[in-house]
Formats: structure tokens, sequence, C-alpha cells
């Protein structure tokens, strides 16, 4: 059965979805549009809004918003799917929120530029996660949000030693759990249930085996999952 754990490692793996607002043009109806997100520390999404957005406008009337995520499949209803209902808000950890979205989205420094876009973190409050055939709950906020951990004051450190000293483990990590060769890696980030690697280009994402609360406990994750590809 699906869990909070699980759907958090979920959403992890997802860079857009497409994000519901109750209009202002149209009162009382839900309104679509995709939205590109990275998840901040406590597994919320963030998201860049510009403020002449039909969204934007939407959300600064009623903030109550949901996101629904998908797996492409032939059979689009038999895919795995989860949808985080909760309340947008203006980011305030503006420094932070834009150093770790610019890590997975750079070409929104250009959007940055233009003076009208604004960070929004979406809180969760409840989520509906399908995991496949039979495998379907719903979870609170509690149950999804992630256990205490100092990852939000380490990352930045954590990313540019790793980059730096330990890129043969990061080949290997890659190896091991996508079962590909990568001649270029480059860590874009890392959190209490993973780390995200650019290899040759493309975004692989590595889950932990549970929770790590610190940066070293990570390195510690990562360098010992190394150890075991390097081995078998």
């Amino acid at each position: 059965m699906t869990s909070g754990p699980a759907a958090r490692r979920y959403l992890r793996r997802h860079r857009y979805g497409i994000l519901s607002t109750l209009s202002k043009a149209c009162a009382g109806y839900p309104f679509g549009s995709v939205t590109p997100f990275v998840l901040d520390h406590q597994a919320q999404p963030v998201i860049l809004v510009s403020r002449l957005a039909e969204h934007t406008k939407n959300m600064a009337a009623d903030p109550r918003v949901s996101l629904l995520v998908h797996e492409p499949a032939p059979d689009i209803q038999s895919g795995s799917r989860l949808t985080l209902v909760g309340d947008a808000a203006v980011a305030t950890d503006c420094a932070g929120i834009r150093r770790r979205y610019l890590q997975f989205i750079p070409d929104a420094e250009l959007l940055l530029a233009l003076g009208d876009f604004s960070f929004y973190v979406i809180t969760p409050r409840r989520l509906r996660f399908i995991g496949g055939f039979g495998d379907i709950l719903w979870l609170s906020s509690e149950d999804y949000a992630p256990p205490a951990h100092w990852m939000a004051d380490e990352e930045e450190t954590a990313v540019a030693h790793l980059n730096q000293h330990h890129a043969h483990d990061l080949r290997a990590c890659i190896g091991s759990v996508h079962q590909r060769p990568a001649a270029m890696v480059e860590m874009m980030g890392i959190d209490c249930d993973g780390c995200d690697i650019r290899a040759d280009g493309d975004i692989l994402r590595i889950d932990f085996d549970s929770p790590a609360n610190t940066a070293a406990a990570a390195r510690s994750a990562l360098a010992a999952m190394a150890k075991d590809s390097l081995s078998t």
C-alpha cells in the first residue's frame, strides 16, 4: 500500500503538473493550467508565476488550489497519479527557494529578469495518491510531511562537495539504480528522501532507502549505494 514517504518520492520525480485554481473570470469554476514546479525541503511544491497570469489572479483571490501529476501510459487511467490539494501563498524564503528552483529550471532566470514573476509555495492539506490498481488512498498533510531534518541549510555545501570529490560515486549510483553508464555527472540537488543527478543531460532521481536528516547521512547513503554497486 502506498504511504506518505512513497507519495513524497513520487512527487519528487516530477517537474510539471496541472495546477487548478478557482477562477475569478468564471466565478465558482475550476481553471486548469500546466505549470513547472520544484519541491522545497518540506516537500511543498514551488511554482514561479507572472502577476499577469490567470492562475496568479485566481490565487490572489482564493488560495485554494490542487496540483495533479501523473505517469505517461498507453492507458492513461492505468498509470499512477497524485493530486495534491493545498493553499498557495507568495514565498517568504525567496533566496533559498530561488537557488533551489534555478538548480532544476535554470531557464527561469530569464523570467525572473522580467521583474513581474514571483514564487508561490503550495502548502499541502490532503493528497489523493493512486499507485496502481487497488492501491488508492487519501493522505493527510501529516502523513505526507517529511521527518525533521537539516538538509535546507546543508544542501548547497553538500552538492558542491559531492560534485568536486565524489563524481565516481555518483556514476556508480546512476549505473546501479538506472542501469546506464554516464560520462558527465552533476549533482543537482539533495533532500531527505534522495537526490537528483544530471547524467549526460538527463536529470535522474535516486531515492534513499530511508530518510536522511543530515547531509552527512545522505553522503553515507550514497557511498553505501556506490560501494554495493561496485561489488556486484
